[in-house]
This record gives C-alpha cells, sequence and structure tokens, in this order.
C-alpha cells in the first residue's frame, strides 16, 4: 500500500512538474499564434509585451494572458490609439493547446479583460477608427481563418473605459469604472446570458452636457437567438443614479441596419425618484428628504436604427402637485408640477422634439413657471420658452442643498418669452433672436474669493427686445464705490446658453470709485506689507466684447485722486483699448490713449500719456512714473505739460513694471521758480562752483526731450540760463537713482575770482569783459548721494594765461605807438627842417645821453620792431574749450 501510495505521489509530482514545464515550451507557439492572429485579420498595429501560458490556474483548462496589450491605427486616423489593455486572459481546454497543426484555430471559453482603455472615434467625414477588421474570406474559401474561434460561457470587464467621439454630430460619450460581467447557459441556437454592468456615464451633445458623471446599473438577463441575431431583455432593471427602471423588448441586429422594441418606466410612483435622476453629490441623502406627489417615467423606443432613420420614440415625465423638503434646510419646495415629453414619430431625427407643457414650483410666496419647446434636438436645434415668476435666490441654498461657489440673495422677477435656433446664437443672426418681455433683479449681492467686496445690486432692470437687450437701468456699489449704469445688450442669450461673448454698449457713471474695491491682494502682497493691492489672477475677462463710455467724478488708484474721468473704453479679447479718456488731476489736465492687455501670461501697455498744467511738485511727489522719469523735477515749482509715449509690462497691481518700460516723452516747464533747499544735488553743485546761485535760474521756455529703455532715462542736451551764464544740460540716469550728467557753463571771466578781476582792471578793455570761458561739471552717484566733479581750476588757470597774453600784448602795442612818436621825430629831424631851432636838437640829444639806464635809439627800435615782427595774434573776446 505504501509502494502504492509512493508510485501515485511521484505520479502527481510529474504530472505537476509537466503542468509547469511544458507551457515555457508552447509559449513561443502561443505568441506566434496571437500574432500571426492579429495581422492576419487587424488592419491596424498590434503590439504586446509578452504572452504567458499557464496550466495550473485554470485547470483543467490551460489560460493564455496577453500584457500590455496596444493597438494603433493606420489612416485616416494614423499613431492614434483605439485601444490598451493591462491584461487579456483567454481561457481554453486543454486540447487546444496541443493541436499538431499551428493553422487550426483555437476555441476559446472565458475572456477576463483588466484596465482596458477603447477610444471609438467618427470623424467629420464619416470615417471610423474601429472598422479595423479585415475581409479575408472570398467565396470559394472555405478554410476557417487562423487563430481563435469563440465558444465564450464566462466573460468580464474590469475596471475598465470607453470613450466616443463623433465629430459629425459633435456628440461625446464617457463610460468610466467599467466593470462588467455575463455568464451563459448555452445549448443550440438560443441561449441565456445572464450580465450585471455598473459604470459612471457622461453625455455631451453640441455642448449641452445631458449627463454628468451619472451611475448606470443593469442586472439584465437576456435571451440569445443567434440565428437570427436577436437579443430579448427578460426580468431586467436598471438604475440611473438610484433611480430604478424596468424595461423589457428585444433588439435584433439586420444585414445593414437594428431593430429595436423596448418599453420602460419606473417601478414606483414616489416623488423621491425624480430626487434620484440627479446626481448624488448635488441630492445628497435622498433617502431622509420628505416628499410628497408623485413622479412617472415611462417610455416606448420602437422602430429601425440606420444610417437614414432612428426609432420612434414616446419617453414622458410626469409630476402632480408634489414637494420635497430635506431636513437640515428651513425652507420647502412645493407645488411641483413636471410635463415634459421626448418625442419623434416619424423615424427622422431632426424631428426629435422636446415637449415642455409644464415646468413649475414654488419658494414660499414665489412662484416660478416654465413652459416651452425644443425641437430639431439633432441638429439646429430651434427653442421656444416662456417664463413668468418670481424668485428669491437666497432661498434656493434654504430649500435645496446646492453647493454654491458665493452665497446669492436678490429678488429676481422675469416675464418673458425668448424664441432662436442655436446657429443664430453661433452666428450671431439677432434677427433670428426673437426676446419679448422684461426682467428686474433686486437687492442681489454678489461675492468672490477673487473680490475685495462684494457687489450690492440695488436693481437692475432689463428689457427683452427682439435681436437686443435693452439695460434700463443698473445701480450697484462695492466698498466705497458706486456704479449706474444703461445700454443696450447684443447677445445675451448667446452668452448664456453657449460660448458666446458678452456684447454690448455701456453708459456708465460713477460719483466715487476706487479701484482697489475691486481688486484683491495675494498672500505675498500681504506679507510684504505692501500698500498696493494686487491680485495674481486680475485679467480683463475674455467674454467681454462691449464698448464702455465712463464718466466718474471721481476715480481712486493707489494714491491718485483722478476728478472728472470722462472717456471710452472698448474691451474686446482680454484688451481694453482707451480712447479720449480726461480726467483732472495735479490742478491740471490729463488726457489718456492707449491699450492694455492681458492676453498673455504678463499683462501689457501701450499708451499716451498728456498731460496740461500739471503742478511740479504735486504730481512729481504723487506719480511713480513721473518721480522715475524726472526725479529732479520735484525741487520746481509752478507747471508743466508733457507729451510721453510709453510701452510695457504691467505687475499684479497693475502699475507699470519700470525695468521693463520703454518710449519718449517732450517736457515744456511753465515756471521760473526752484525750490533747492531738500535737494542734495544742487547743493553739492554750489559747493563746487561758487559763481551760481541757483535759486536765481531762468527757466522760462524751458524744453527737453527724453527718452527711456532698458532701465535708463536719456535726456537730450537742453539749454537754460543765469544772469549771463549759460547752461547746457545732457546725460542720463537709470531707474534705480543713479545719475552720469555732465552741465557746461559758459561763465563770464569776471565771475571766476578776484584775481582774474584784478587783471581785467589793468588791462583796463571793455572787451575783455566779453571773455567766457567753458566749465564742465560731471554729475554722478545718485540723486541721494551725488558725486560732483568739474574742470573749474584748470578752467581758471587757462584764462588766466591768456588774459597776460592780452595784457602783453596791449603792452607791445603801447610800445609800437611810442616808436611811431620816436621815429616821426627822427625822420623829422633829417628832413632839413631849417625852422627848428638847431639849439632844440642839442637838447634833445643832450637828454638821450646822459639817460644811462635808458637803451640807446638802435636798440629800442630793434626790440620794438623784433616784437612787432614775432608778436602773436589777438586773443579772441570769447574762448571755447569744448
Amino acid at each position: 500500500m505504501k509502494k502504492a501510495f509512493k508510485i501515485i505521489g511521484i505520479t502527481l509530482l510529474i504530472i505537476l512538474a509537466l503542468l509547469l514545464a511544458i507551457p515555457f515550451a508552447f509559449q513561443s507557439q502561443i505568441e506566434r499564434i496571437v500574432q500571426r492572429y492579429a495581422d492576419n485579420n487587424i488592419n491596424a498595429k498590434v503590439e504586446f509585451s509578452s504572452v504567458n501560458l499557464s496550466f495550473i490556474r485554470n485547470f483543467p483548462n490551460a489560460q493564455v494572458d496577453i500584457n500590455d496589450l496596444v493597438i494603433t491605427n493606420f489612416k485616416p486616423f494614423e499613431d492614434e490609439t483605439l485601444a490598451t489593455s493591462k491584461n487579456i486572459s483567454l481561457t481554453m481546454p486543454l486540447k487546444e493547446v496541443f493541436k499538431t497543426s499551428g493553422d487550426e484555430p483555437m476555441v476559446i471559453k472565458k475572456i477576463y479583460l483588466d484596465e482596458t482603455l477603447l477610444t471609438l472615434k467618427k470623424n467629420s467625414l464619416g470615417d471610423v477608427n474601429y472598422d479595423i477588421m479585415k475581409n479575408n474570406k472570398s467565396e470559394t474559401d472555405t478554410i476557417p481563418s487562423e487563430g481563435f474561434t469563440f465558444d465564450v460561457q464566462d466573460y468580464s470587464i474590469n475596471n475598465s473605459a470607453l470613450t466616443y467621439i463623433d465629430e459629425s454630430s459633435n456628440t461625446t460619450l464617457y463610460l468610466t469604472r467599467i466593470n462588467h460581467s455575463g455568464k451563459g447557459t448555452f445549448s443550440g441556437n438560443v441561449s441565456e446570458l445572464d450580465t450585471e454592468t455598473e459604470t459612471l456615464i457622461s453625455l455631451n451633445i453640441d455642448s449641452t452636457n445631458y449627463l454628468d458623471n451619472n451611475t448606470l446599473k443593469l442586472d439584465a438577463l437576456i435571451d440569445l437567438d443567434l440565428s437570427n441575431n436577436k437579443y430579448t431583455f427578460k426580468d431586467n432593471q436598471g438604475f440611473i443614479n438610484q433611480l430604478p427602471l424596468t424595461f423589457n423588448g428585444y433588439v435584433q441586429q439586420l444585414e445593414d441596419s437594428q431593430m429595436i422594441d423596448i418599453t420602460f418606466e419606473n417601478p414606483g410612483s414616489s416623488f423621491k425618484d425624480f430626487l434620484a435622476v440627479i446626481p448624488e453629490a448635488y441630492a445628497q441623502n435622498i433617502q431622509d428628504v420628505e416628499t410628497t406627489g408623485n413622479f412617472k417615467v415611462n417610455g416606448l423606443i420602437k422602430g429601425e436604427i440606420s444610417d437614414n432613420s432612428i426609432p420612434n420614440l414616446d419617453i414622458k415625465i410626469n409630476s402632480n402637485n408634489a414637494s420635497f423638503k430635506y431636513p437640515d434646510l428651513p425652507k420647502r419646495v412645493e407645488n411641483i408640477n413636471i410635463d415634459v415629453a421626448l418625442k419623434n414619430t416619424t423615424g427622422n431625427s431632426e424631428e426629435t422634439y422636446l415637449d415642455i407643457n409644464a415646468l413649475n414650483f414654488k419658494i414660499e410666496q414665489d412662484v416660478f413657471k416654465a413652459s416651452g419647446t425644443l425641437k430639431n434636438l439633432t441638429d439646429n436645434m430651434l427653442v421656444n420658452m416662456d417664463v413668468d415668476g418670481v424668485l428669491n435666490l437666497s432661498n434656493l441654498s434654504k430649500a435645496y442643498p446646492i453647493q454654491m461657489d458665493q452665497d446669492l440673495s436678490g429678488i429676481l422677477k422675469a416675464k418673458l418669452n425668448s424664441s432662436f435656433d442655436m446657429n443664430a446664437l453661433e452666428t450671431n443672426a439677432y434677427n433670428r433672436i426673437k426676446n419679448t418681455g422684461r426682467a428686474t433683479i433686486t437687492n442681489f449681492t454678489y461675492s468672490s474669493e477673487e473680490m475685495a467686496n462684494p457687489i450690492k445690486i440695488a436693481n437692475a432692470d432689463m428689457t427683452f427686445n427682439p435681436g437686443t437687450v435693452s439695460l434700463n437701468n443698473f445701480n450697484a456699489v462695492s466698498g466705497n464705490s458706486d456704479i449706474a449704469a444703461s445700454g443696450t445688450i447684443k447677445n445675451l442669450m448667446g452668452y448664456l446658453l453657449s460660448d458666446k461673448k458678452l456684447q454690448g454698449n455701456f453708459n456708465v457713471v460713477s460719483n466715487q470709485f476706487l479701484v482697489s474695491d475691486f481688486m484683491k491682494a495675494n498672500e505675498a502682497t500681504k506679507e510684504a506689507n505692501t500698500t498696493t493691492n494686487s491680485n495674481k489672477s486680475l485679467n480683463i475677462p475674455d467674454f467681454l466684447d462691449c464698448t464702455i463710455h465712463a464718466n466718474a467724478k471721481t476715480v481712486v488708484y493707489d494714491n491718485l485722486n483722478l476728478k472728472n474721468v470722462v472717456g471710452t473704453l472698448v474691451i474686446k479679447d482680454q484688451s481694453a483699448q482707451l480712447n479720449n479718456m480726461t480726467s483732472d488731476i495735479f490742478d491740471g489736465k490729463m488726457s489718456i490713449v492707449g491699450n492694455v492687455s492681458t492676453k498673455e501670461a504678463t499683462p501689457t501697455f501701450n499708451i499716451n500719456l498728456g498731460a496740461d498744467s500739471f503742478d511740479i511738485a504735486q504730481s512729481f511727489t504723487d506719480l511713480d512714473l513721473l518721480k522715475t522719469l524726472a526725479p529732479i523735477a520735484k525741487i520746481l515749482d509752478g507747471t508743466f505739460n508733457t507729451n510721453i509715449n510709453l510701452k510695457g509690462n504691467l505687475n499684479n497691481s497693475f502699475s507699470p513694471d519700470l525695468q521693463s518700460v520703454s518710449g519718449d516723452a517732450f517736457a515744456e516747464v511753465l515756471t521760473r521758480e526752484l525750490n533747492t533747499e531738500n535737494s542734495k544735488l544742487l547743493s553739492a553743485l554750489e559747493s563746487n562752483l561758487k559763481f551760481i546761485d541757483f535759486d536765481q535760474l531762468d527757466l522760462k521756455d524751458l524744453k527737453t526731450n527724453l527718452t527711456f529703455d532698458n532701465g535708463r532715462v536719456n535726456i537730450k542736451p537742453f539749454y537754460i540760463k543765469y544772469k549771463d551764464i549759460d547752461i547746457g544740460i545732457a546725460g542720463s540716469h537709470g531707474f534705480n537713482k543713479d545719475i552720469n550728467y555732465d552741465l557746461v557753463f559758459n561763465v563770464p571771466a569776471k565771475y571766476l575770482g578776484s584775481d582774474v578781476n584784478r587783471l581785467i582792471g589793468k588791462i583796463n578793455d571793455p572787451e575783455v569783459n566779453k571773455i567766457t570761458i567753458p566749465v564742465t561739471a560731471n554729475l554722478a552717484g545718485s540723486f541721494t548721494n551725488p558725486k560732483v566733479s568739474t574742470d573749474l581750476s584748470s578752467s581758471v588757470s587757462k584764462l588766466m594765461q591768456q588774459l597776460l597774453e592780452i595784457q602783453k600784448q596791449k603792452l607791445l602795442d603801447q610800445g609800437q605807438d611810442t616808436i611811431k612818436d620816436i621815429l616821426g621825430g627822427i625822420v623829422t629831424g633829417n628832413s632839413g627842417n631849417t625852422n627848428q631851432p638847431s639849439d632844440s636838437t642839442a637838447v634833445q640829444t643832450d637828454t638821450i645821453q646822459t639817460n644811462t639806464n635808458t637803451p640807446s635809439t638802435q636798440q629800442t627800435i630793434k626790440n620794438i620792431l623784433g616784437g612787432i615782427l614775432n608778436k602773436n595774434k589777438q586773443a579772441k573776446d570769447t574762448v571755447n574749450l569744448k
């Protein structure tokens, strides 16, 4: 007996070893079969990482695992992924593996798919990416296709997803978290399949969201008539979210179409079934909701599905005098009446319509009613709706557990009719948009985390006209700001029902408008303790396409107070164009023309700023831009005009980023007074140049041009006057306040000290008083810590040399006159003038001879003539050193 058990044990071990070892011998054959099947039957690129064979996992059957499958389309969807699967497991009888011919198909009994992602697509031309099976069989071909044949009795799809995209109808269907399984009892041509399905479904048709992650469950027992391709539903129940539906009928596959005949209804009739349709995230715990009244859904889908037709539809939703109340909320919604039907009686998809006979409810004393029709649902939908009612917006969150980004309050009253087609909204065909009626809202409050203060709308009144909406009045406050507006809105329905921009023309009036009331500082700004409000997400809204004519008595921006602001603002494509905007500021007038854009990540601006009679001290103290362009100007008392062209980037506070600014400016100073007490720069200049008093500068007709770029301001040469001293100024300074300027003073000689004046007195020549020399001063360092260097000493030294030369020349000129007198006497004596007494010549001769310290007449003449022959040219009156 022991020997028998031993033999049995050894045999089992051998069998087990064979079951473990044989798959390695057959694995390569299985891989070839899988790849050959794909190549011969699928018109797409099929790849997988490995194929594994096991005799143990499903013994006595064999299991084949295909890992990391990827199917990629050829043209016209080239390189697009049709399907991926982490694992596909196929189960077959053991004998299928040992078939002697590699060309014999293997019979598959079970299929399991894990984490399979399938993307089905139909493009605008009608091509589909899932028609990838090759038609390999000809009329005379009797040999079965190579690879596999299927006799599946058990299958499952786990943790998978399906996406369907139809570009021709602008339809998308998403099924996520798919878990589906089926088991069958197969006998001949009639079999029975028991299935369970659970998934999340989302459906969008032409930009309208009909289902959004709704839970879909289906437990279906299906009769399979394989010979007639007919599938009949027996004992079936499904769930949309928590709404149960029972249905019966059949679906039959014909040669080029399908026949469908299905009826369904909710088995109960409680209004709680209606709440069950709403996604659970919004409806929340409906089991605790108190409801009254009934709710019934029933429908019929019957007819042929083909390229040219759809089944007839008759789906009805009804509820009469229903109500509901959530236990944790104070308000009840009552008098709910719903009468809605989706119908198609012709099989033509364009003639499908939704008939809303009644959609009414009441909260406290506020009654809201709606009715209408939606026709041509699958093409250019035609809408005709009537709305009549009153709604207290604050009651919405008190009656229904809706999650809102902000609290709503206010009373909405509306009585209007709207008739349009969706294509008219898309093409702005206002003549086909018929709106009539009126809507008002009072005491409405809107708040957001992105706003510093809530907007409180006291009242807004709109009249709906064909093609336009008239904003009769609008009055609101936010913080300390007030706004009153009126105007015309062109496409309100296009904005509300599609992705169109809000177009309009508005007149806006404000007594006081504080920009800070509409901007919120971010955390970084708060931590930095800056005084300028900042908003990291501040943008010009993309949905606006409008013109605003503004008139504001006071606009406060940062530390600027603008009075009587008037102008036009054109907003489009996240840009604001300012036209003819004027304001009173700094006791003068400012004009602005330009553009601000937030379309890119960094906002930009390009504007022309004009200033007329600005108070210099005030404007150069309060306006950062002017302080940066000309810091020295704040010492001026008076007014100035300027015109500045500039462009660059804006920072988070919507102020110019000075390091990015470039442009040019022209300024004209209308003043003759200078306040130098607090100017370290002028004090440093005065200490180096004793001949000038800056308080007495003549600033009449002062004009200058400047350019700025790369963080520097370049001043083109301009000229001012101090008494009879001309001063030329040029150079540049940085936005960081460093300076590099050259000043040239054309200084008369009389201002250059006592030594110079004494020498001028000795020369005693009026023309010498007209001599001027250039004195250059270089300014470096910064405005708060200037460094001054001049060439005053060298200029004075050169002037002294020049004056000495002039004096020498004057002495030589005086010597020439003396020689002339002497020569005149000599010539006269030698002329034989007998009228002159002979003793006078004797006396003169005696005088010359007796003056032993005086050169002889010949030597004197020689020296003078030498001086005359070698003298330099007389110096010019004015000296220019540079």
